[in-house]
């Protein structure tokens, strides 16, 4: 999904932030729940995923509008923090690579945005959540960082599972392409830019990890600041651009907008509140319940059985992820750990 961006500076944010908020370790301690972070981010991510089928069932509001929605939950849980912490909103040296940032992550959700509404919602989902695993190939052109063995490995798994989900004409034959797109979409138009969109949302995405490793040093919420104003600024002008500045209608339409930015908003402080009791790792896999989410509202809302196709899709890149998060978290523990001993195989180049 494409909150797992978002996942993604926070695990940078509180990794070199000083500010914690040692209370909710207390009451991780009171409750005696060690899975406590585990269930905030499984519970993030069911907000998140409901973020995805509002998007995918507003079907008269165009996508683009719907983002500028959604970015005012990526904004209000940031100002008051940013506040609190007194942090510089725009810093001297970084301000370049801050709204390089913003642009990147505001176009990645936006192009998420498009391929939510136009192709099924688990098949989206499973895409732009492998954003993880392309990392290493931006790393390495980049950051010229080396590409283990295993970076290749997770990459291999995920581009296959990525074109059993998609199925492009030139692999499986237009006719067998065109034979299952109808029967999932039961006779509907299949749009090819779906897919289009949602790889280059997961490359957008990418990058943006990126150029979060080059904002470090900053704390979260000057990052999330940025986003969101940024991504606000951005959104109401495209949707200007394409005439699609209208306020919803009323009734339905108006309260699942509202609905939106309410999920969006709890979404981001579970996110946030796991990530500062629990390691980015475990959360990073939590956050595949995303894909098992995606899959029921698909069969619920919508009426859209996977296929088998997409199921094994699914499973290749679910588990890419998984070993990837794996793999980052062994690295941040301790080398005496007991945890990283049993993961050692993940750690070898």
């Amino acid at each position: 999904m494409p909150e797992n961006l978002e996942l993604h500076q926070f695990v940078d944010g509180f990794r070199h932030s000083e500010t914690r908020n040692r209370w909710l370790s207390r009451i991780k301690s009171k409750l005696n729940c060690p899975y406590l972070g585990i269930i905030l981010a499984t519970l993030s991510s069911l907000f998140f995923s409901l973020c995805s089928v509002i998007v995918k069932g507003l079907v008269d509001i165009n996508p683009m509008e719907l983002a500028s929605f959604r970015f005012v939950g990526v904004l209000l849980p940031a100002i008051p923090i940013v506040i609190y912490t007194k942090q510089p909103v725009f810093p001297e040296g970084k301000r370049v690579i801050l709204l390089l940032r913003c642009f990147m992550g505001t176009t990645g959700l936006m192009l998420s945005f498009y391929a939510f509404r136009h192709m099924p919602l688990a098949d989206a989902s499973v895409i732009i959540f492998s954003t993880p695993v392309f990392v290493a190939i931006f790393a390495r052109v980049f950051l010229k960082e080396h590409c283990s063995l295993f970076n290749i490995l997770t990459i291999i798994l995920t581009l296959v599972g990525v074109v059993l989900i998609t199925r492009p004409p030139f692999v499986f034959g237009q006719q067998a392409t065109t034979d299952v797109n109808l029967e999932r979409l039961d006779g509907k138009h299949y749009d090819i830019w779906g897919p289009v969109a949602a790889i280059s949302s997961t490359l957008f995405g990418a990058n943006v990890y990126i150029l979060l490793r080059a904002l470090k040093g900053l704390h979260f919420s000057v990052i999330m600041t940025n986003f969101g104003a940024f991504a606000l600024i951005y959104t109401i002008i495209v949707c200007g651009t394409i005439g699609a500045i209208c306020w919803p209608a009323c009734g339905r339409d108006r309260w699942l907008v509202v609905v939106l930015g309410i999920f969006s908003f709890l979404g981001q402080i579970l996110l946030t509140l796991s990530l500062q009791v629990e390691q980015a790792g475990p959360v990073a896999i939590a956050r595949c319940a995303d894909i098992v989410f995606a899959f029921i509202w698909q069969t619920m809302f919508f009426g859209e059985t996977p296929t088998g196709y997409s199921l094994v899709g699914a499973m290749l890149v679910v588990s890419s992820v998984i070993l990837t998060a794996l793999k980052k978290w062994a690295l941040s523990l301790p080398r005496e750990s007991t945890a990283r001993k049993r993961l050692r195989y993940l750690l070898l180049d």
